[in-house]
């Protein structure tokens, strides 16, 4: 396959998958401002959240304080932004406008269309109205990219690399995600905690579960409370988790043995070594390393195999 043809189609699905997470994300915050805070908490949040996603110099340059509204709207309409919900869905669809003739015809319609309904849903609107029914709409479109890639495109390189693009994203916005809940709350919840912030500690957590379709999850897996160390283990090491940091890893691996021609390859070491310590890492010893420092080594390890991926199957940046 020609380089420029696999990169984009590592990239379509890449953005289609931060699209999804970047509303995963905003929902989360959403959904938490929701709860009994002080104004000083929700803006630590929004501020998190920015922070995490690398866009706090890039949304002060353009709006300066932060508030909630100017957030959202930054980090779902601004198309100045490139990580926005909108640009990340406008350079999906021009990777696969790139590659029309590679896709199914379901797949490059399915891609069409959702530009062309955020585009609707941005002008009329909808958005402002109900914020969290727009970010269920974009996460049912990134399902929906998904089933039919999966369902309708041949088996071979092509959709290799869209998975490789998929996981890969998801392992850096699974980590993102996490790692907002610290930012956000500037505490550690691992220690002891005072009897009153319990409850609010639990509505903060199932948020972050729901918002990675794990609250349910949760309950099979465990059948107990909400416990902080517990959710970690869910969203990092278990394999049988879709969204975890471990089940990302292992299909990243899977696919890079099915596209890369030598085995030994630094690329796929690197991402096998990663994929290694989750497989045989514990929660406990992640813990009392820092949660914290553990995810920021992790998107670190992410960032560097995703640039290994490039220079060694996609056009040279």
């Amino acid at each position: 396959m020609l380089s420029r043809t696999a990169d984009h189609l590592f990239w379509m699905a890449r953005y289609t998958e931060r699209a999804e997470n970047t509303a995963r994300m905003l929902d989360v915050n959403y959904q938490t401002t929701l709860l009994p805070q002080s104004d000083a908490e929700a803006q630590i949040g929004w501020k998190g959240l920015l922070s995490i996603s690398e866009l706090l110099p890039a949304y002060s340059a353009r709006h300066g304080a932060i508030a909630a509204r100017d957030v959202m709207d930054f980090m779902v309409k601004d198309e100045s932004n490139p990580s926005s919900i909108l640009s990340c869905l406008g350079a999906a669809r021009e990777n696969a406008r790139a590659v029309r003739g590679t896709l199914t015809t379901e797949v490059w319609e399915t891609q069409n269309q959702t530009w062309l309904e955020v585009l609707r849903r941005v002008k009329t609107g909808e958005f402002d109205r109900d914020p969290a029914q727009f970010f269920d709409w974009v996460k049912f479109r990134s399902h929906l990219s998904r089933g039919v890639t999966v369902g309708t495109m041949l088996i071979d390189e092509s959709l290799h690399f869209m998975r490789l693009g998929t996981f890969l994203e998801r392992a850096d916005n699974t980590a993102r995600l996490l790692d907002v809940k610290f930012h956000a709350l500037q505490k550690d919840f691992f220690g002891t905690a005072a009897e009153k912030d319990q409850e609010y500690d639990f509505y903060h957590w199932s948020a972050i579960l729901r918002s990675v379709s794990g609250f349910e999850v949760y309950r099979k897996v465990y059948r107990d409370v909400i416990r902080p160390e517990r959710v970690a283990e869910l969203l990092i090491l278990r394999p049988d988790m879709p969204r975890s940091l471990h089940a990302s890893l292992n299909e990243v691996v899977n696919n890079l043995l099915l596209i890369a021609s030598d085995p030994a390859c630094e690329t796929l070491r690197r991402a096998g070594k990663l994929r290694a310590e989750l497989q045989y890492g514990r929660i406990d010893e992640i813990l009392a390393t820092g949660l914290h420092a553990y995810l920021t080594q992790f998107l670190d390890r992410v960032n560097d195999l995703g640039g290994h991926i490039s220079r060694d199957f996609l056009v040279a940046a």
